[in-house]
């Protein structure tokens, strides 16, 4: 069994002054776990939304709070981006002139070779950019949604692309460790392809599937509430999720999707054959293959058995400590 991370402790400042912008799920996650082991002297909050970031500022999540994006990131030493993807490249034209000499930039993303190609082309020389992805979340979203355990022993991967520089992105993972996650590093176009299996496609086939179900004329929608079956409400979990960031994820990660939702069609076309022709042998075989993966995951510590994915016991385990 895989030991699990049992969660950060405090330790010594990574940065002096990080900025977070976007006050969403992922950023006040960041900020709350920033604060609570004392990974970053000063905590900036910037969001676009003057209610968000009153809203973030009434939960004590930084040290200071704006909704300009550029001048949250004067003096910064990291600045991350938190808002959904469609939205980076703007965001980064915006700050960019007012980013310090060796300032480091970092995103949140799922989609990295489009952030990339994205942000990139703004950055002035001498700052470094070194893109990231928790692989963490809920169907949540807002400051309120937020929690300090969010990254406990879940992995963060960094896309650090070609010729970037080797400290600024060991500074990064040095702080994601110490919010608690795994660090992973590879190159954006493997991420996009890994993650287009592991999430997007998933969440397609669940927006695609609660929908259905939605459209059905033979079964009423209170019966599909009333009876839904453990399944079908994860299902619905899934389907949950932010519209507009898995719009435009989406939208950035087209061709790894398409790639791996072809593949999804192939494999299905030969579950309804094995089904036709009642070829239970087949169907045995692979619900013992699909039955194994999940075992996997859970003794590696990247799912539990608790009901609702963990995330309520997470939620009062930090709620009592």
């Amino acid at each position: 069994m895989a030991q699990r991370n049992l969660g950060p402790s405090r330790t010594e400042p990574v940065f002096d002054r990080l900025t977070i912008i976007g006050a969403g799920l992922i950023g006040s996650s960041i900020a709350r776990a920033v604060r609570k082991v004392g990974a970053a002297k000063s905590v900036v909050l910037a969001d676009a939304s003057r209610e968000v970031i009153e809203r973030a500022r009434a939960l004590n999540l930084g040290d200071s709070y704006f909704t300009s994006a550029r001048e949250a990131v004067v003096g910064a030493d990291i600045v991350i981006f938190c808002t959904p993807v469609g939205a980076i490249a703007e965001v980064a034209a915006e700050v960019a002139p007012a980013l310090k000499p060796g300032a480091i930039v970092s995103d949140v993303g799922s989609v990295k070779g489009a952030v990339v190609a994205a942000v990139g082309p703004h950055l002035p020389g001498g700052v470094h950019f070194v893109p990231a992805h928790p692989v963490a979340g809920t169907e949540q979203s807002g400051p309120e949604a937020g929690f300090a355990s969010l990254f406990v022993n879940r992995w963060c991967i960094l896309t650090p692309p070609e010729g970037a520089d080797a400290r600024a992105t060991q500074r990064v993972a040095t702080l994601w460790t110490a919010i608690g996650a795994n660090v992973e590093v590879m190159t954006p176009e493997h991420h996009d392809l890994v993650l287009a299996i592991t999430s997007h496609v998933p969440h397609l086939i669940a927006y695609n599937i609660v929908g259905t179900a939605a459209d059905l004329e033979a079964v009423t929608r209170s019966e599909v509430i009333k009876f839904s079956a453990g399944g079908f409400r994860d299902f619905t979990r899934i389907a949950a999720s932010d519209p507009t960031m898995w719009r435009d994820v989406f939208l950035n990660n087209k061709d790894a999707v398409l790639e791996m939702l072809g593949r999804f069609n192939e494999d299905l076309t030969a579950l309804q054959r094995m089904i036709r022709r009642g070829d239970g042998e087949g169907l045995f075989d692979l619900f013992t293959r699909t039955r194994a993966i999940r075992r996997g995951i859970v003794e590696v510590g990247q799912e539990t058995e608790a009901p609702d994915f963990g995330r309520q016991s997470a939620n009062e385990a930090e709620e009592g400590a």
